[in-house]
C-alpha cells in the first residue's frame, strides 16, 4: 500500500484543527504529540512545535505503507531493475570502486520503525507504517491531500516516485512538472525550483470551489478565489502566517480531469 501523509509541525495546533475541520477532514488519531486527519484521499499529521522554532510552520513530505520492510525491498528492486540503482557486489561496492547506495533503507525514527528514502537530488523522506487502514468515510469526498516535492532536478524526483510505487497521471503541459497519485490515497507533485530540494503542502478539490470557499470563510478563515490557466485555485490564510517557515497562504486547487 502507499498513502500520502505529510507531517506538519506547528505551534498553532488548535488553529490547524479548526482549518482542517472546515476543509472537511476528520481527526482519526490522537497520540499525544501526533494528531492525524483524514481526507477522502490522503492524510495529514500534525505535530507540535515551539513557537518561532526552526520547525514551526514546516511541512515534511512523507507517506504511509503497510509493511516498511517489504516496501523497502520493492523500492530497491524497482530502482535496480531500471538501472538507476546498480546492484551491489558482495562487498557493497560498485564496479568502479564507489560505494553502492540504497534508495530505501530501514531506519529507527523517534516514533518507531520506518523506511527512509534518499533521492539522487539530496531530498529524503520517510515511509511510516500506517496505524489504521481505510480512509474515514465522514471526510469530504471531494478533498485530497497533496504533498509537493520542489527540486532543481525534477527527473530525479520523478524516477524516485516511480520506484516507490506512485502512479503517474497526465499533466496539462509538457514542462518539468509531474503529478502522481498514491494507490491508497493522496497526490504527489513534483515542481521545478531553484535551490535545495524542499517540501510543500496543498490540497485538491474535485468540483467547484465556491461551496468550499463559503465553508472556510464561514469558519472565519480569509480566503480568495483565483482563476488560473488550468482551473480555479482557492488561497486561504495560513494558520501559521508569521512564522519564517510558513507561506502566507495555503492553496486548494480545483481538480479538472484531463481529456
Amino acid at each position: 500500500m502507499l498513502r500520502v501523509r505529510p507531517v506538519h509541525f506547528t505551534s498553532r495546533i488548535e488553529s490547524w484543527k479548526q482549518f482542517l475541520t472546515a476543509l472537511g477532514m476528520v481527526q482519526t488519531e490522537d497520540d499525544g504529540g501526533w494528531q492525524v486527519f483524514d481526507s477522502a484521499s490522503g492524510r495529514l499529521a500534525l505535530h507540535g512545535a515551539d513557537a518561532g522554532s526552526g520547525q514551526d510552520g514546516r511541512t515534511v513530505f512523507a507517506v504511509e505503507v503497510g509493511d516498511v520492510a517489504e516496501f523497502a525491498r520493492r523500492t530497491n528492486l524497482s530502482a535496480q531493475e531500471d538501472g538507476t540503482q546498480d546492484s551491489a557486489q558482495e562487498d557493497g561496492a560498485h564496479a568502479d570502486g564507489t560505494q553502492a547506495a540504497q534508495l530505501a533503507e530501514l531506519v529507527t525514527a523517534d516514533h518507531g520503525e520506518a523506511c527512509g528514502i534518499s533521492a539522487p537530488d539530496g531530498f529524503s523522506f520517510l515511509a511510516d507504517k500506517a496505524l489504521h487502514g481505510a480512509q474515514c468515510a465522514d471526510a469530504d469526498p471531494a478533498l485530497a491531500v497533496a504533498a509537493v516535492w520542489y527540486t532543481a532536478e525534477p527527473g530525479a524526483a520523478i524516477r524516485t516516485l516511480l520506484h516507490v510505487g506512485a502512479r503517474p497521471r497526465p499533466v496539462p503541459d509538457n514542462d518539468e512538472t509531474a503529478d502522481f497519485t498514491a494507490k491508497n490515497g493522496g497526490v504527489l507533485l513534483v515542481r521545478p525550483a531553484s535551490g535545495p530540494p524542499r517540501s510543500g503542502l496543498g490540497f485538491e478539490y474535485d468540483g467547484g470551489l465556491e461551496p468550499l470557499h463559503e465553508r472556510l470563510t464561514g469558519a472565519g478563515f480569509a480566503a480568495s478565489l483565483t482563476e488560473e490557466a488550468f482551473g480555479s485555485t482557492l488561497h486561504v490564510a495560513n494558520p501559521d502566517a508569521g512564522s519564517p517557515n510558513a507561506p502566507a497562504t495555503l492553496w486548494i486547487s480545483q481538480r479538472r480531469p484531463m481529456g
